[in-house]
């Protein structure tokens, strides 16, 4: 698996009047640590349903483990990635929508008062929501319906959709909305996430710069300590080890996609080095470079 050039991911859903889709990722034979979803974020919500296996997913600084039968909501703009927990396999079903599936209703009252808040961004529901209340599990069987008809399209398969993911939210809302109205105003999850989407666009885009902790932290105004540790949160990984995993993806796809010669490509993801490099590809591959391109 590769990660994106540029952090934003532009997931294209394929009806703009049914703008939702599933993905069903199938990830085989994993090893602790591995990347099971790149880091990245988009506008739209996206739903995860852990199938088999487990993970920990970091979603705007905050760690979830996620294990089978584990249901997850992502808000739109939320950054998120994935790394395995343990050897096997990990199979997740994604179900990505954006708001406006849900247009058709901006002019009810009632949606407008108990759906509307969470799909303008005013409220988040729960990233896991039956941790905080377990009447949550009752609502996921219209979850597994609405992937049913998403994997099988069966005529109007639309409509059935529409209308579950529409119950799930507003049932959602009506478990949760009066206690997060009656808290505190909550504090942003993240304050530094738009200018440290930027600082990792930098660094997925641009494989050969060298940049240091101290650069880093200074574009995202932060000093270099408490960059640190607020990269590791959000990520999951040190600054170092963002960087490395980075270029070893990049030389990994290289490798199987290129005629370029080992020592170019360590020049092309910023290893002037070529026996560094063939050290650093097996610390993070498992083998080393000429093995990988046999």
């Amino acid at each position: 698996m590769t990660y994106p050039r540029e952090l934003w991911e532009n997931t294209r859903l394929e009806h703009k009047t049914y703008p939702i889709q599933l993905f069903q990722n199938r990830c085989h034979s994993v090893k602790p640590n591995d990347c099971i979803l790149y880091l990245h974020w988009h506008e739209h919500f996206e739903i995860i349903v852990m199938r088999e296996g487990s993970a920990l997913f970091h979603i705007d600084s905050r760690p979830y483990i996620v294990n089978e039968g584990d249901v997850i909501i992502i808000p739109g703009g939320g950054l998120h990635v994935g790394y395995a927990l343990h050897y096997g396999n990990v199979h997740y079903d994604c179900v990505v929508l954006n708001a406006s599936l849900f247009n058709d209703w901006v002019h009810d009252p009632v949606h407008a008062q108990f759906v509307a808040p969470y799909l303008e961004g005013r409220l988040r529901f729960p990233v896991k929501p039956s941790e905080q209340d377990e009447a949550c599990l009752r609502y996921y069987s219209m979850l597994d319906e609405a992937i049913a008809e998403l994997a099988a399209k069966p005529p109007a398969y639309q409509l059935v959709v529409k209308s579950k993911l529409h119950a799930l939210f507003t049932l959602l809302s009506r478990t949760f909305m009066e206690q997060q109205l009656a808290g505190k105003p909550a504090e942003p999850y993240f304050v530094n996430r738009d200018r440290f989407k930027v600082l990792i666009q930098r660094i997925e885009s641009n494989f050969c710069e060298k940049i240091t902790i101290e650069q880093a932290a200074k574009q995202v105004s932060l000093n270099p300590y408490h960059f640190c540790k607020l990269f590791k949160k959000l990520t999951g990984r040190t600054f170092v080890e963002y960087v490395n995993v980075c270029r070893m993806n990049e030389a990994e796809r290289l490798l199987r996609e290129s005629n370029d010669t080992i020592t170019e490509i360590a020049a092309m993801v910023g290893c002037d080095n070529p026996n560094y490099f063939t050290k650093l590809y097996k610390q993070y591959k498992g083998i080393t470079p000429s093995q990988a391109r046999k």
